[in-house]
């Protein structure tokens, strides 16, 4: 893999937004988590948000051999030719943000016309069997998802949301993050998009077995997305990579891109001055993840439907939160008593 080279944060930047929110007139504290993700975009860069996109990377995997889906992978096919087409719920979501969406070929079984092709190779192996993909094919995973993130700054985009579609990427997710956090499948692993009983003690077991035939726990965060990963989540790791390079903000959606950027975090300890929590969704791992990574999402609502929208829907949050920190009053402006900070 390239060399990383994260662009220096400003911390001064970000404590000087800092003192912007505590000037105006309103309670200290008064918009809670979004004073403070206004302040870490504005210690990031100091070009706004008004230019954003959701880049969302679709790619399959062949442990849904496995039985682990409710769905077979044909779909990841269909629901990306809707993206290009703009009617999937993303495209609705991004249109009301304002967001631009692309969508990206990273590993589909089928190539889909309009999609951008940054295809690896056509869909991962069935990780219960061998390992997912090489170190290298990771590796140049990896890369791709950064050049997408450069290539999008370079375009003036400094809000990028994650987004993927992989029929089976919530079991490589719950994988990749259990083992990463030492845990065991049994709690790290959901229903993904709806499974029974049965199905969901299959991709329990599938998961447990595959970290322990691979001796994963403890291991780098690339051998553990090249064991048990998707190409989806490698490219998003990729990008949260890449945004540390550059000085873009990128947004984590739901579980599959928190998972990213905890590889992006263990790859890269300063990505994480560059990322924003959107929303913690339903699956069980969500919370885990983010708590490791040390951010929180200020959106719970049991949202599981990937494809970057958690993330596009945190777009328009941030808007009112921008229109507050640079149009409202100060206390200076107004007959109020500026508020002092209570012990």
């Amino acid at each position: 893999m390239k060399t990383i080279q994260p662009k220096e944060y400003d911390f001064a930047r970000k404590v000087r937004a800092k003192e912007r929110w505590n000037k105006l007139a309103k309670p200290l504290n008064g918009m809670g988590m979004f004073e403070e993700m206004v302040s870490k975009i504005e210690g990031a860069q100091e070009n706004g948000i008004e230019k954003r996109c959701v880049a969302v990377f679709c790619a399959d995997n062949g442990v849904v051999a496995q039985g682990v889906t409710q769905t077979g992978s044909e779909v990841t096919a269909v629901v990306a030719g809707n993206m290009t087409r703009g009617d999937a719920t993303v495209c609705k979501m991004a249109k009301v943000a304002k967001a631009d969406v692309f969508v990206y070929d990273i590993g589909m079984l089928t190539p889909v016309a309009g999609t951008r092709d940054i295809c690896i190779r056509r869909g991962t192996e069935d990780f219960s069997v061998r390992p997912a993909m090489t170190r290298e094919e990771c590796e140049r995973a990896i890369d791709a998802g950064r050049q997408v993130a450069k290539e999008l700054h370079a375009q003036g985009y400094t809000l990028i949301a994650t987004g993927e579609m992989g029929i089976g990427n919530t079991t490589t997710s719950s994988a990749v993050a259990a083992a990463l956090l030492g845990s065991d499948a049994e709690s790290m692993t959901g229903r993904g998009a709806g499974l029974s009983d049965s199905g969901l003690s299959k991709k329990k077991r599938v998961i447990a077995q595959a970290i322990e035939r691979y001796k994963l726990k403890d291991a780098d965060p690339i051998d553990v997305l090249s064991k048990v990963g998707g190409l989806d989540i490698a490219g998003m790791c990729g990008v949260f990579i890449g945004a540390a390079e550059t000085g873009a903000v990128a947004v984590i959606d739901g579980v599959i891109s928190a998972t990213a950027a905890l590889c992006a975090v263990r790859i890269c300890p300063q990505c994480r001055e560059y990322m924003l929590a959107s929303h913690r969704s339903g699956e069980p791992a969500a919370r885990r993840i983010l708590d490791a990574i040390g951010l929180r999402a200020p959106i719970v609502a049991d949202m599981a439907l990937g494809e970057g929208t958690g993330a596009v829907a945190l777009f328009p949050l941030l808007d009112m939160a921008y229109a507050v920190y640079r149009e409202m009053l100060t206390f200076g402006d107004t007959d109020i008593e500026e508020y002092k900070p209570q012990c």
